[in-house]
């Protein structure tokens, strides 16, 4: 398994950033529109095969004060992304406590950047809609990557988009790191927050998302500049293989399909 040294410590706290060499801007020797199209179609590969494995999603997002020291606002949550007896895909909360949040109020934009801009995946599909540029390449935890900020060329009403920067590994050509926000067509006193999300190498093939954090202020229109802080991890993968054709990976039948969670998302 290719793994990045922050993995070895998800059972405890991460804290973010990897150790890595500072980005060497030399041109690489593969034309980095090449690295675009063979990473994208990578990812397009990499999200048909997690919409075929159940795990388990953890959310916990706290307020805190301007030391970085909470402040007793706090929302959790865990949910399994499991397969019904039919195929179906589900989530199933399995701890859900009630949530003190009380100066930012979550929204349906803040649960969509949990669900599918957290977890960036960038296809070919999706290229046309984004300005890639390469940044150069930087070692991070021994990988070697390919480094490429992204930009949405255009944001449309109800969607979300990642504005950031992402690490590429340059052998596996998949995507490893993220650092940005999602952003989208504004909607009234909204602010999101800056995070990263980790991906681990799952069966030895697909680097999946297991870790995502967030400590950053938001900043709102009305002035008011509260602090929080955001993890989310997503562990236990495990392939279900029921009316699946994916043939990596440790099968789950229908009857033991471990029970495992997707995020919510935090909003301001």
């Amino acid at each position: 398994m290719r793994a990045l040294v922050f993995s070895l410590a998800m059972g405890a706290v991460c804290l973010p950033g990897w150790a890595a060499d500072a980005i060497n801007t030399a041109a690489p020797s593969v034309n980095p529109d090449e690295i675009i199209q063979k990473f994208a179609a990578k990812e397009a590969e990499f999200r048909d095969a997690r919409n075929n494995y159940t795990y388990r999603q953890s959310v916990k997002l706290e307020e805190l004060d301007p030391g970085g020291n909470p402040t007793g606002g706090k929302w959790e949550l865990v949910e399994d992304i499991i397969f019904s007896p039919e195929g179906k895909r589900m989530e199933k909360v399995v701890y859900a406590p009630v949530q003190t949040l009380r100066n930012i109020i979550l929204t349906p934009q803040d649960e969509q950047d949990l669900r599918d801009v957290q977890p960036f995946v960038l296809t070919t599909s999706e290229i046309p809609e984004y300005d890639i540029h390469y940044l150069g390449r930087e070692k991070v935890d021994e990988i070697g990557t390919y480094v490429f900020s992204v930009k949405p060329k255009k944001l449309m009403p109800n969607k979300r988009y990642f504005e950031g920067q992402i690490w590429v590994d340059d052998r596996d050509l998949q995507i490893v790191k993220t650092y940005g926000k999602g952003v989208g067509v504004r909607k009234g006193d909204d602010a999101y927050p800056r995070f990263e999300t980790y991906r681990e190498q799952i069966d030895g093939k697909y680097w999946f998302p297991t870790y995502t954090h967030a400590d950053d202020t938001l900043h709102f229109k009305s002035g008011e500049n509260p602090r929080i802080r955001m993890v989310v991890k997503y562990q236990d993968y495990k392939r279900y293989e029921g009316k699946s054709t994916i043939k990596y990976g440790d099968v789950v039948d229908d009857k033991t399909a471990p029970a495992q969670a997707p995020p919510a998302a935090p909003k301001k």
